[in-house]
Parts: C-alpha cells; structure tokens; sequence
C-alpha cells in the first residue's frame, strides 16, 4: 500500500490501455496521482490504495484520450458555410473569400473555443490545430485545458494576422519561444500545401524544423488535381517534391494522401512519415480515398482527423473512426481491413504518434499523463456487449462521451463542460452565424 493517497482511482467495467494492443482488462482499476497514471491492478488490489477521489464506472469503457490529428479550430464558425461543393470552388470561391472578410482577431478566439468545447465533448483529449492567428488560438487552448498541437501557418499569399510568409515565420519562432515549456502545448510549422508555398519557403521550414525539433503540418495529395497539376508544372509528384526538399520524415505529418502510388508509399515507408487520414471531409469534398489498409500493412503510421468543421461538418472523431474503419474495408475490398481495436489505436497512439506525443499521450500507462475518456455504453443501442471496442467503434457514438480528464485533470463530467461556458459559446456562434449571414 502506497503512503501518500491517490488523487483519483477509476474502476470502470472495461480498460482499453490500446498498448499492448488489443487488450481489454475487466475488473482492473487505474490509479492517478499528480497528472500522471501510477496504477494499473486488478481492482482487488488497487482498492487497498487510498485515494481523495473514488469513481465507480459500471459499463463504462476508459481509454486514452482521443486524438484529433488535423483540424482548423476556428472554421467551427463557418460550419455549412459552402456545403456540395468540390475542393478548389470550395477553397476558391466560399471559404477563401469568406475568411478574407470576416477572420480576425475575435473571430478566432470565439471559434477556436467553439471547436475546444465541441471537441471536449466528443472525449477528444489532444488536436491538431492548423489556422490563422495562433498565438491567440494557443491562449485558448491554454484556458480550456485541453491539449494541442499548434501550426504556423504559411502560404505565398498574404493571410490574417500575416502579411508574407516570412512575417509568418518570425511570429512562429517567437510563439514557439514562448511555449516551448507549455506542458500542453506544442508549436510545429504549417504549410499549407505544396501548391501554396514555394520551394524557398518550404526550405526555410525544413532548416527551422530540423533546429527546434518541432513538427512539419501539410496538406498533401489531397486531390487527383493536385497531383496532375504538380506533374504538369514541375515535372514531379508533390510527394517527391517534398522528399528531394528533404522535409519527409518523423516530424512530417502528411494530411489526406488520397493519391498514393507505389513511389509514394516507398518515399512514406523509407521517411518515416505520418500519414493523418480525414475519410468524411475527404469524401464530402470527393476528393478520394487514403488506402489505409495497405498504409498500415506497409508499416506507416496512420491517424485520423475530423479535417475542419467547414468540410466536413462535425468534430467528432469517434465517428470518424468509425467511417474510417468502413471506409478501409470498401477501399481494400477486404472486411478484415482496419479492426475495431486498431481503428481505436489509430485514433489515439498513432495520432500521438504523428504529433510526436507518443511517449506522454496515446495508450493507458504507467507513467504516462493522464489523457482518459470513458464512454458509457449501458445504452440500448450497444446492447448486448460480446467486445466492448467493437460495440464503441460500430454503435458507440459521441453521446456515449461521460467523462474527460487531461494530465489528470476532470474537463467533463457527465457530459457537463466544468471549465468551459458552453451557454455562452453557443450565443457567441449564433451571433458569429447571424453576422456572416447578413442578418
């Protein structure tokens, strides 16, 4: 028995810790003291511990916080501002304008909490976070206790908050100086995509990534389009493109691939690359299919984005698990593509893994902070229970969210907000829509 008590010991009916793979504990108990996981035991054993805080969790499900490994937080406030559209009419002639004339200061402090919010109650725990002015996006992120990755972004064209890319850059680093101690925030570069940002730029980012050891965000091979219009201009794949600019690797986190060749997968397996899949967004927008399985297979890291709310429309990534794991079964035209267990890994571990947050976040261990979500599946709809993780990827569904803790810390409880307004964000969205509207 341990002298000093627990801060916090849960005893849920299933305990998924996704490492090792594939295990689920019943009658065990996770213990936590100061932000981090401290115990794993049989429940007999954990109860002779004492501990400040004692939660019974009966057919609840505890696992790592999910891992959101793309979005663009403050695009919340344009959600079903341009929907049916396909990508570049999209980009070009809505969202492009749209965010010429209402995106400043403001509107991503009330989006990025808009996202935060929605994001806590879909027991997302950590995302990825790629939009305009974000050292104010990082202060909310600060506020809400939720845990983020923070992109710079960077076109060839001016953007809110920046006038160049370069201009760009020099607030990144200075925003990067001044979290790199954030105990739950990280900084890393965001490009746009291959066909917004010059190779000059794009080797600026690479020299900076590799001195601060900070992540590279990109969108790429999004669209066949993309593709053809790379090998009509420049005579090669974005992909390669990317690899001869030496920016392929550990640190790179490759969105959408949905044009993927035998080149390609060679280039992703040999670098190391991450590949973060984003299946509703990239159908919504037809904008194709990321061969997950065959990823997988080859040994490349795959997560999963919900992509922002402007394309696809919601934040809710067990969902998008779940049509990721549908998804892969159609696209490699086998039903053993993608299991219920490792579409879970991927939307936890392997995310942590593509933000480099492996060794803090992503599984249930010792050791580790404690990022946990419990979903409650005593519902009609996942009745009767055989394998609790296919019952939460195949019937679960976001309402199932109960209870979120990050580093420790209880950010839902019962589905209720406990640092966050939600009565207030959602006057803030309205009035944001009621404006952008025209009303």
């Amino acid at each position: 028995m341990t002298s000093t008590p627990l801060d916090l010991l849960l005893l849920p009916s299933w305990l998924v810790p996704v490492e090792p793979a594939g295990v689920v504990l019943q009658e065990h108990a996770l213990g936590v003291r100061d932000g981090r996981i401290v115990l794993l035991a049989p429940r007999t054993e954990a109860l002779k511990h004492s501990a400040k805080q004692v939660l019974e969790l009966p057919g609840r499900l505890l696992c790592p916080g999910l891992v959101n490994a793309h979005g663009h937080a403050a695009m919340a406030l344009f959600r079903g501002i341009a929907d049916d559209l396909p990508l570049m009419a999209w980009l070009q002639k809505h969202i492009w304008p749209a965010e010429a004339k209402w995106v400043n200061e403001q509107f991503v402090e009330d989006g990025t909490e808009l996202a935060i919010a929605e994001q806590l109650k879909s027991g997302i725990s950590c995302f990825a976070d790629m939009y305009f002015y974000p050292h104010l996006a990082s202060g909310v992120v600060h506020a809400s206790g939720i845990r983020a990755q923070i992109s710079i972004p960077l076109l060839d064209f001016p953007i809110p908050g920046a006038l160049d890319a370069d201009s760009a850059l020099r607030d990144g680093l200075r925003l990067f100086d001044d979290l790199k101690q954030h105990p739950r925030i990280s900084v890393a570069f965001g490009p746009h995509a291959p066909y917004t940002v010059n190779d000059d730029k794009l080797e600026s980012v690479r020299m900076l990534a590799e001195e601060l050891d900070a992540g590279i965000h990109m969108h790429v091979h999004e669209t066949a389009h993309e593709v053809q219009q790379s090998l009509a201009e420049r005579g090669e794949r974005p992909l390669a493109r990317l690899h001869r600019l030496g920016l392929l690797g550990p640190r790179f986190q490759a969105v959408h691939m949905t044009q993927i060749d035998d080149d390609d997968l060679a280039l992703l397996v040999a670098s190391n690359t991450s590949v973060i899949h984003c299946p509703e967004s990239n159908l919504k927008l037809a904008s194709g299919f990321c061969p997950v399985e065959r990823l997988w297979q080859a040994g490349v890291n795959v997560a999963i984005g919900t992509d922002g709310a402007a394309s696809n429309n919601d934040l809710d990534l067990l969902g998008e698990t779940r049509t990721a794991a549908l998804l892969a079964k159609a696209v490699a035209g086998s039903a053993t593509a993608l299991s219920a267990h490792r579409a879970l890994r991927m939307a936890t571990l392997n995310g942590a893994r593509a933000l480099g947050r492996q060794d803090e976040i992503g599984s249930l261990q010792l050791g580790k902070a404690a990022d946990m979500v419990t979903f409650n599946l005593n519902g009609l709809a996942q009745q009767p229970i055989y394998d609790p993780v296919s019952q939460l990827i195949y019937t679960g569904g976001r309402q199932c969210v109960e209870h979120l803790w990050v580093a420790g810390k209880q950010l839902l409880d019962g589905g209720v907000l406990t640092r966050m307004d939600e009565a207030r964000i959602i006057a803030n969205a309205r009035s944001w829509g009621a404006k952008i509207a025209g009303h």
